[in-house]
């Protein structure tokens, strides 16, 4: 509508500049090139629209059949972690992209509408959060950039491809980290793609740009000259190109000069082959490598050290604690998961009302996870918990109370001392990397100000199955304990002495197709001095 105005602006301006044209046929016929030009110049305005429109029609159109798939399933089209990060980019960048092409017509009410609801968008925060979700599960799972962007994951019900443009954001995000590693996989999927004929906005000099520096930048001199070389043959101006090409081929022969002196190549060479990139990426983002392995193997379902005469030793049992009289006539189903430390999951434990309850109350309330930050003890969000969480009082509700007696009759444990029963929804790749639940001796003032003592014990329900990932697992032990909706898990952090075992350092894997809920109670050791008496040993 703008560039309307301004062509009859320009078109009035030129009448006003000249107001005797009826003294002139000359002039005047200068009037009718003028109009000629106008008449082409609206042509352009008209195709421009027309072209607006029909960009906003296909959008609408694609948007349309989207949306009508996954509203029909929201949890489960949202546990696809590419669908999620899709939506995060389309609301947060491509929505903004309509709006800017829309914008230029102001009668259309949708404008105003658009407004008023990106106050309720993702923001840049949500976007890379999503990204970064990605390449977390990628590392997790040891999926190749080409199958995450093919979106083959196992259990998905809804498939969703990655474009050149998702991967180059994908690579954007890595890059800003100065995350080398996942810079060039992604980069290197998005040439691939392009190279294989997908239409993109985004060009191939573009990404040939970020991943020869991401390539140099991990010790790969020569591969980055051989992509450089190729990209000035897309674009032989390419500044930066032209003068990394000389910088390149100056670092090889220098290279080539100090290894023909310490006479090396061949042993450098060896080196160069046994460099794990991954590893170097982690050492340089001060990772801890080898609890990190450990934990990343047992999410896979790997790495489980349990001998078999251990194994024979765990077993099934109907538990009613004692002949406790809430179980007498409905004893509930036990299974050892692991024997030190000691795990058990008591089987139908929680009915789908009672599910349907909690997440009822829990979903309005649900705000981003916390920690307890050791040094300063105030509660603080951290990159390592992605979920979200809301705590349920005793009195709210009454299968809240009654959830609440069922663990007391289980454990035999004071409730009344207990932490409220914390509800949890993990995120895009949701994930609480390893932590222990009690206090350590360096934490003397972690649970000071509910003046309950330390976390004694975890019970923790799986309120939901998960198609894929969302293990829970014990990386120094090698146990890993995989969720089942109507379960629950329940072992003692602290020994019988009240001192804590560090054995149960646990983590949550990040879900990696599917809809992870849980919620879990801790209990505490004040009320439970006749419950579990003190043991004698330090480790009993």
């Amino acid at each position: 509508m703008a560039l309307y105005w301004l062509v009859l602006s320009l078109f009035f301006q030129t009448l006003h500049a000249h107001v005797d044209f009826f003294t002139s046929i000359g002039q005047m016929t200068d009037l009718l090139y003028t109009e000629k030009d106008l008449v082409t110049s609206l042509k352009d305005y008209i195709r421009a629209e027309e072209s607006k429109l029909q960009q906003v029609k296909q959008w609408a159109e694609k948007l349309d059949s989207l949306t009508a798939t996954a509203v029909q399933d929201p949890e489960g089209f949202l546990g696809h972690p590419v669908n999620a990060f899709k939506l995060m980019k389309r609301l947060n960048s491509e929505w903004a992209d309509l709006e800017s092409l829309v914008l230029k017509d102001t009668t259309d009410g949708f404008i105003s509408n658009l407004t008023v609801q990106r106050q309720y968008f993702p923001t840049d925060e949500d976007q890379t959060g999503a990204a970064k979700a990605l390449l977390r599960l990628q590392d997790t799972y040891k999926l190749s950039a080409n199958v995450l962007s093919a979106g083959d994951l196992p259990g998905v019900v809804h498939k969703s491809r990655m474009t050149v443009e998702d991967c180059f954001e994908l690579g954007k995000v890595a890059y800003s980290e100065a995350d080398y590693y996942h810079t060039e996989l992604w980069m290197t999927q998005a040439l691939k793609q392009l190279d294989e004929g997908e239409s993109s906005s985004v060009d191939k000099v573009t990404v040939m740009d970020y991943l020869s520096y991401a390539i140099y930048q991990q010790g790969e001199i020569d591969r980055a000259l051989e992509l450089t070389k190729r990209m000035l043959k897309l674009d032989p101006t390419h500044q930066r190109a032209n003068s990394n090409l000389k910088y390149f081929e100056f670092q090889l022969e220098k290279q080539r000069k100090a290894e023909e002196t310490e006479g090396k190549k061949e042993v450098k060479e060896e080196e160069k082959k046994k460099v794990d990139k991954r590893d170097v990426q982690m050492k340089r983002s001060k990772d801890p490598l080898p609890e990190r392995k450990r934990y990343e193997q047992l999410c896979r379902g790997e790495g489980v050290r349990m001998t078999h005469r251990r194994w024979s030793r765990l077993f099934c049992r109907y538990q009613d604690n004692g002949r406790n009289p809430r179980l007498i006539l409905a004893p509930v189903k036990e299974e050892d998961e692991w024997d030190r430390p000691r795990i058990v999951r008591y089987h139908n434990i929680i009915s789908d009302y009672e599910i349907s309850k909690v997440k009822e109350l829990a979903k309005p309330r649900l705000r981003r996870a916390t920690i307890s930050n050791p040094i300063t003890g105030v509660l603080e969000t951290a990159s390592y918990r992605i979920s979200k969480s809301a705590w349920l009082t005793t009195d709210e509700h009454p299968v809240i109370e009654r959830i609440n007696q069922r663990i007391e009759d289980l454990t035999g444990l004071e409730m009344d001392t207990a932490e409220e029963l914390q509800v949890a929804n993990y995120g895009v790749g949701g994930q609480y990397e390893p932590h222990f639940d009690f206090g350590r001796k360096d934490e003397p003032d972690a649970f000071k100000e509910l003046g309950t003592g330390n976390r004694i014990a975890t019970w923790l329900f799986y309120m939901s199955d998960v198609a894929a990932g969302g293990a829970t697992v014990f990386p120094d032990v090698g146990a890993a304990v995989w969720p089942k909706k109507g379960t629950a898990v329940f072992w003692y952090n602290l020994f019988a002495s009240g001192e804590g075992d560090y054995s149960t350092r646990h983590a949550a894997c990040p879900v990696l197709v599917g809809n992870k809920w849980v919620s879990n109670k801790w209990i505490h050791e004040r009320g439970q001095e006749f419950r579990r008496p003190c043991g004698l040993s330090e480790t009993e």
